[in-house]
């Protein structure tokens, strides 16, 4: 049976479809049953919510010629704007609110109030002396002291919208005087001096170009970036000039820097042609620390044509600190194979987009190369890093300073530097394809030799973060959990050991500071401060000779830090899921200073109630797992209530919310009914000892399910308003696969799935995420070449079990977990003459963007049909079409 509703989704009923079945669930009957509560959850939306609580942390900017930092902090009272100085202790207003808007009043001719100040792109310039902003105001109105718009600059403005030639072209292009909005309003911009309070229309100004997505940028400004018809490309500074105003200028002059470049053996950048110009971001997290995989893993290059595009992204590259080189990773990707997505809703008819795709234990994956080039000469040199079979190399950077960051525009970043300050080496790392193997190594840029200095070797997979130069370059942190858990060592750069910083049952995270001059770092720790949960955040100080370890922050919380760059000072947001956010400032001399407290007064007037963090035991009655409940906030202790399991089983992130969320969605559908959990299970964190996070290994399907169920049952038996007689589980993407393993390996136990966009077999999911977390056997020929074998267990292989209701989702232009995985499931339960239902979401991916909404009441619908004994029957989602109609949104045509 197929059905159409509107243009959202596609709905499949195998056997029975879903609103024919109207089968109470076990005890329904029972007076003290609870009924679906469709007007609460719809009170209780992630779109109510914001308007009821704003910020909850402090992000700040710090200003460049001081140790001050300015911030903004939205509450019920507006946004707010403070300027606070560690040195003195204070805070105080950034500026007065309702004389701003009194001023700008004056000057536009618009009405403003302080409480509704529209400022944005807010910039200290002038030696910090002044503040930038921008306005955004009808085009008709007139304003004096700007000239009004003539024809061709609106017409300039209009192509740079669109991404054409002209004043501004490329992405997000500034060229103009005032630029266009998508509402049919232009930019003007202010001035305001910090010390009179004075501000003044600047209308003549003209913002600095934003970067287009054809340009890298050296750190000098002198030297740009770029690939045609797959091949580097360069121009310098004036030439650079030019082309923001003009891509087509005929005075543009260009270098070429290589010609070798041929397609998918490219210096074009793979993800303009999938991740960013599909929209999508492709691949899962790369593991702890962002760096234990290989690669994005799906999104490779779609083959379209991107000759329509006069300059193209190049790969992204590494600059040295006086920009006089850099390095790049070229990725060959010619003996990949394909995959394939359908545009269904491609107008006049489909199209097919194609793109590479690794699959796990493939012959052909990609093969990288790394070079490094001398700009002045334009010579390239090919590094001679080659160790392993199928290795994925990387160029290891300096850290990005807050400096470094004011000096950008919104949104964008700065040039990448590698680590250190001298032009003839760089840092790098290799990595074999089973990741077992781990070298830090230093490249010659002149010779292109590498010189091995650290090696890591496991019989699971290495995860990494990123080199760290200390003692005026001269020594190496080293992040490793060579001793089961992670923590910093001290080498020296030519990879003599010297000893491990910090040691213990915890686990280092990342270093946030430095301080040369008394030989410390401040780092974040998880699992230190005994009696709380391991998996609460705490900045701390140690010693480089690993003496004197001590907390630099305070409260049961997790914390997360921003710091000065000198490391003087640091801006500690924190909260739990049961406590409200708070934010102070700290210094590292132990001096505090309160921020903000986030005002909850109107949150907890509607009604709302925070979830409960617990803590129960795995199946293996010894390790502890910690989770959150959340419950109706109409909730009855005297009533049984089903109980639903949102999953996700890792292993590179454990979905259990620790932070202040009011916004989760959990939260949302545990008020129609439900129980609603989040809890652990071994093999699902990296940010445990490694014995927990690697339990998965080699077991990708199984892992996590007999602690899932453990924890429902010690729940159940810990409160009897949990009836374990209807439990349901859902997830997304790997809690898409959980969620469906659970019900088929637990038929009697797991009632109902919803599961969303699972790798339900990840034979056809990427070969960087399943070959890491499942493991891939190297085998050594006779020849000496390599050749690796894999296997994982699919969730089809259980498909005979099924028992309950299962109802399975995917985007139809999932180009990252393909819905090939979603389909050869069906096609298992179909041969085992099994019911099950299938949504597919027309135009989606992985992430379901503007259905996601849809989807959640379907999902909401499914559960309340089988374990409360009802749902709405009628077209109409009403709740959902209130929200649209209050919001004045509805989904993308």
């Amino acid at each position: 049976m197929m059905t159409m509703t509107g243009r959202a989704a596609v709905v499949l009923g195998l056997g029975v479809g879903l609103m024919a079945q109207t089968a109470a669930p076990a005890g329904a009957a029972d007076a003290t049953a609870v009924r679906p509560n469709y007007n609460l959850a719809s009170e209780w939306t992630a779109a109510k919510v914001a308007k009821l609580v704003f910020d909850t942390s402090v992000a700040p900017h710090w200003f460049t010629a001081s140790d001050k930092f300015w911030y903004s902090y939205k509450s019920s009272t507006g946004t707010a704007y403070y300027v606070v100085d560690p040195v003195k202790g204070t805070k105080a207003a950034l500026f007065d609110h309702a004389a701003l808007a009194a001023q700008l009043t004056r000057l536009t001719g618009l009405p403003y109030d302080g409480e509704h100040l529209p400022i944005q792109g807010l910039k200290l310039v002038g030696n910090d002396t002044a503040l930038q902003f921008e306005l955004s105001v009808p085009r008709t109105a007139v304003i004096a002291g700007l000239a009004p718009e003539t024809a061709a600059e609106l017409a300039a403005e209009l192509a740079a919208e669109q991404g054409g030639g002209g004043a501004g072209a490329g992405r997000g292009g500034r060229g103009g005087a005032a630029i266009v909005n998508p509402a049919g309003n232009r930019l003007i911009y202010f001035q305001m001096d910090l010390a009179t309070q004075q501000a003044r229309l600047l209308g003549n100004f003209q913002p600095p170009p934003r970067t287009p997505a054809w340009a890298q940028v050296s750190p000098d400004g002198k030297t740009i970036l770029f690939a045609r018809n797959q091949n580097l490309y360069m121009m310098d500074a004036a030439s650079y000039a030019l082309a923001l105003k003009n891509v087509n200028d005929a005075n543009i002059r260009e270098t070429q820097l290589t010609t070798d470049g041929v397609q998918y053996d490219s210096f074009t950048r793979q993800a303009f042609n999938s991740a960013e110009d599909l929209g999508t971001s492709g691949g899962r997290g790369a593991g702890r620390g962002g760096r234990g995989g290989r690669g994005a893993g799906a999104g490779a290059a779609n083959l379209k044509d991107t000759s329509k595009y006069p300059r193209q992204p190049a790969v992204r590259v590494v600059w040295s600190r006086d920009s006089s080189k850099f390095a790049l990773t070229r990725a060959d990707t010619r003996k990949v194979a394909e995959l394939w997505v359908i545009h269904s809703l491609h107008n006049p008819r489909p199209t097919l987009e194609t793109y590479k795709y690794a699959m796990p234990g493939e012959v052909n994956v990609p093969q990288y190369s790394l070079w490094v080039f001398d700009v002045a000469s334009k010579k390239a040199t090919e590094v001679k890093a080659e160790a392993f079979a199928d290795q994925h190399v990387a160029v290891e950077t300096a850290p990005v300073t807050n400096k470094q960051r004011a000096a950008m525009a919104p949104g964008e970043m700065p040039p990448a530097i590698w680590l250190g300050g001298a032009d003839d080496k760089f840092y790098m790392t290799r990595i074999s394809r089973d990741l077992h193997k781990v070298d830090f190594c230093v490249a010659s840029t002149a010779e292109g030799t590498v010189k091995p200095i650290i090696a890591e070797r496991e019989n699971v997979y290495i995860d990494t973060k990123p080199l760290r130069l200390v003692d005026h370059g001269t020594e190496l942190l080293v992040w490793s959990d060579r001793d089961g858990w992670g923590h910093y060592y001290l080498y020296g750069t030519d990879g003599t050991l010297k000893h491990q910083v910090d040691k213990g049952e915890f686990v280092a995270g990342d270093i946030e500071a430095v301080d040369e001059a008394t030989s410390t770092m401040d780092f974040t720790a998880l699992g230190y401060k005994a009696g709380e949960n391991v998996y609460d955040t705490h900045l701390y100080r140690i010693g480089l000779d690993g003496t004197g370890m001590r907390a630099l922050d305070g409260g049961n919380a997790t914390h997360a830090i921003a710091a000065s760059d000198d490391g003087k000072y640091f801006v500690d947001s924190f909260s739990r899921v049961n406590r409200a956010p708070e934010a102070d400032l700290y210094s590292t001399a132990g001096r505090v200073l309160k921020l903000e407290t986030t005002d909850m007064a109107a949150l907890k007037a509607a009604g709302y109630q925070f979830p409960t963090p617990f803590s129960v035991k795995a199946d293996d009655g010894i390790t502890d797992l910690y989770g959150v409940m959340f419950k109706p906030f109409d909730f009855d202790p005297h009533k049984k209530y089903p109980l639903i399991e949102y999953v996700y089983p890792g292993p590179q992130t454990e979905s259990v919310e620790t932070t202040f969320n009011p916004k989760s969605p959990q939260m949302t559908l545990a008020q129609f009914g439900f129980i609603v959990i989040e809890v652990g299970n071994r093999g699902g964190s990296p940010l445990r000892d490694s014995w927990y996070h690697t339990y998965g290994y080699g077991n990708m399907r199984d892992y996590g399910l007999a602690d899932k169920k453990r924890a429902a049952e010690e729940l159940g038996q810990r409160y009897p308003y949990i009836d374990l007689t209807r439990v349901g589980i859902t997830g997304h993407s790997g809690g898409g696969f959980m969620s469906t393993a659970a019900i088929l390996e637990y038929p009697d136990f797991f009632k109902v799935a919803v599961s969303e966009s699972g790798n339900h077999d990840n034979n056809v999911y990427n070969n960087t995420w399943s070959e890491k977390h499942d493991g891939i056997q190297e085998i050594d020929g006779k020849d000496g070449k390599a050749t690796f074998k894999f296997s994982v267990d699919k969730n089809s292989d259980l498909a005979r079990n099924l028992q309950g209701h299962l109802l399975l989702s995917t985007g139809d232009m999932d180009n990252n977990v393909s819905m090939a995985n979603t389909m050869r499931l069906a096609n298992a339960l179909i041969r085992a003459n099994k019911r099950f239902d299938l949504v597919m979401l027309p135009g989606e991916r992985h992430g379901y963007a503007s259905d996601t909404n849809w989807f959640f009441w379907r999902k909401a619908d499914y559960f309340c049909q089988y374990l409360l004994g009802s749902a709405p029957h009628g077209a109409d989602m009403v709740e959902l079409q209130r929200e649209v109609a209050a919001n004045g949104k509805g989904k993308k045509n």
